[in-house]
């Protein structure tokens, strides 16, 4: 059983002077300050019983908390003196595609082996696996910061989370072989898009069929932007049932890859290796199989109205924080850059035109962030009671509060996906800007964070698609009644308040689909920054000397927004949808 103590006290006492999480309080706030974190832990640590069989289980809050401390140094040291100083290094060489198979950059395959020797695997598994039991909220933690460092390289350790689908909805048999593979460093991807399967995971098409004569499952196809694609275990969405074409048709199976690459096999190939804008430490791969050995995970037709719809929401709140980590690099990339420049007899920094984009840059970094540990917490809580009723019935307020939960969990989650990942993209934009000329050179890190932060929006469900998935949650009042429930006692935020909920009823009086649609964005930003100003100031009376600035900036942004969107919504009617839908270009454009 691997004990993560033993981790500690050799890196503890051997720290450099620069720690990712210990040199940024907003990290140590957001852990203490979760007002569900006791309910948490009594549930995740099964009111401490496990501290009889396992000396490295905590014994109370107290000694839970401590834990999650240690843990999150131990990560913030390998990310500030290990994967932030490679990323450069990893941007330039990307990885390789060598007869059939992946080859990492050499300083990916070095923080890999770093994070792994750390203990910092399986991070949220169960402790009878292996696992160290963290709550979602401490990983997610974990993973903004890596991301900090280097995004590319957290997508390559955040897939650990895969395993979650298979201790789910796995048999234990399954969970037995493959949960401790992860926790001692076994590398994961999921396997769900295709060439002509993007968005629209209903139409894949590749072929998984059941052999009587080796009694296992046989998968056959090609799968497209598969990240980290020769991973040594694969959750594979394919075809089984013969004959269907919609996503009643489709399983989840687990593919293990690890005979297959010792042996250079041909069950699974890589095809190639993307050449893309960024993330270049991430492996984003086309993959060939045939006649691949494969076990089914859970029950068939599952594999997308189940399985993947929990993989993809434990995957849009990674990059949630692999967005908010970007930001604070380009955060702390604005600011250094900024005090050191010198224009006209004095830093750059002085002038109202550079201190006004860096303001905006740490309110939005701030008031992102609180969303998604807003988010995290109700991830934890419903998967938490989640399992726990695996175990023993619950009762019926604990059903309830799993049913509460769920539905937080399902209406934030596209809120902190894409809110942060739009933020990402404009404050490493902003960040180049304060650079100047320079910030367009390879030399300077801002440019590798610019092109990093452009694909957070698009993949695991594009902004539009977490429009849609919020739409839902503004229109029958959910996030409203939350509001409300929260007390807001300040006048600007009531007055933003106001106006969304006009607009709600606005676009929902027209009884138009098509309005609602067209609407849909403006309704998801307003809605977004109104709870992000009413988290953020939460944030600012706990902690006035980290927050409070940043919640008056926040403000004047979020006002501003919302006056912006609510004028908007209020110009569109049935009527006025055909100018959007016949904007087209001519047929004859003179050169």
């Amino acid at each position: 059983m691997r004990r993560i103590n033993d981790n500690f006290s050799n890196r503890v006492t051997d720290f450099k002077t620069m720690n990712t999480y210990t040199d940024n309080p907003e990290y140590s706030f957001h852990l203490h300050n979760n007002d569900l974190m006791e309910r948490i832990v009594e549930l995740r640590e099964k009111n401490f019983r496990e501290a009889v069989e396992y000396d490295y289980a905590p014994t109370d809050l107290e000694d839970a908390l401590d834990s999650y401390e240690k843990v999150l140094e131990v990560v913030g040291d390998i990310n500030a003196n290990t994967i932030a100083p490679n990323a450069g290094d990893v941007d330039a060489e990307g990885s390789h595609c060598e007869d059939g198979r992946v080859r990492y950059a050499a300083k990916t395959a070095e923080d890999l082996d770093a994070t792994v020797k750390a203990g910092l695997c399986g991070l949220t598994m169960p402790r009878q696996y292996g696992g160290l039991n963290l709550p979602f909220s401490v990983y997610t933690l974990a993973n903004e910061i890596i991301s900090s460092g280097d995004a590319g390289f957290e997508n390559v350790w955040s897939l650990q989370d895969c395993i979650e689908t298979l201790y789910s909805f796995g048999t234990e048999e399954q969970r037995r072989k493959y949960i401790p593979l992860v926790c001692n460093g076994a590398t994961m991807s999921m396997d769900l898009t295709e060439p002509d399967a993007g968005s629209d995971l209903q139409s894949v098409t590749l072929k998984a069929t059941f052999s009587e004569e080796d009694q296992c499952w046989r998968l056959n196809g090609v799968k497209r932007f598969i990240t980290n694609g020769d991973s040594d275990l694969h959750l594979v969405l394919a075809r089984s049932e013969e004959g269907t074409t919609d996503g009643r048709g489709l399983s989840m199976f687990l593919f293990d890859n690890r005979e297959n690459k010792r042996l250079n096999g041909r069950e699974l190939t890589v095809r190639r290796i993307e050449n893309k804008l960024g993330i270049h430490g991430s492996p984003t791969c086309e993959l060939v199989f045939r006649n691949a050995r494969a076990e089914i995970v859970g029950d068939r037709r599952l594999g997308l109205i189940r399985y993947v719809m929990s993989l993809m929401n434990g995957a849009r709140l990674g990059i949630a924080a692999q967005s908010v980590g970007i930001q604070q690099a380009a955060w702390e990339e604005a600011v250094a850059y900024a005090r050191d420049r010198r224009q006209y007899g004095k830093e750059i920094m002085q002038f109202p035109a550079v201190f006004e984009m860096i303001a905006r840059i740490k309110a939005r970094l701030d008031a992102g962030r609180t969303l998604l540990y807003e988010c995290a917490k109700y991830v934890d809580l419903y998967k938490i009671l989640e399992y726990t009723s695996r175990e023993r019935q619950l009762t019926p307020d604990e059903r309830k509060e799993m049913k509460t939960y769920s539905r937080l969990a399902d209406a934030f989650t596209p809120l902190a996906k894409g809110m942060n990942s739009e933020f990402s993209n404009q404050t490493t934009y902003d960040t180049i800007q304060i650079h100047g000329g320079s910030g367009y050179m390879q030399e300077y890190r801002c440019q590798r964070l610019y092109r990093d932060a452009r694909i957070t929006s698009i993949y695991e469900g594009t902004t539009q698609l977490q429009v849609v998935a919020a739409l839902r949650y503004i229109t029958n009042g959910t996030y409203l009644s939350l509001i409300r429930e929260w007390d807001v006692d300040d006048e600007r935020i009531k007055e933003m308040i106001a106006r969304m909920e006009e607009s709600v009823e606005t676009v929902k009086s027209h009884g138009s689909q098509e309005v609602l649609d067209i609407c849909g964005r403006s309704l998801y930003e307003m809605t977004a920054f109104t709870v992000m100003a009413v988290l953020l100031r939460r944030d600012s009376v706990r902690a006035p000397e980290l927050f409070g600035k940043s919640f008056q900036v926040f403000l004047n942004l979020a006002q501003s927004e919302v006056a912006r969107h609510a004028d908007f919504v209020s110009h569109i009617t049935p009527e006025c949808v055909g100018n959007y839908k016949t904007v087209t270009p001519p047929s004859v454009i003179p050169l």
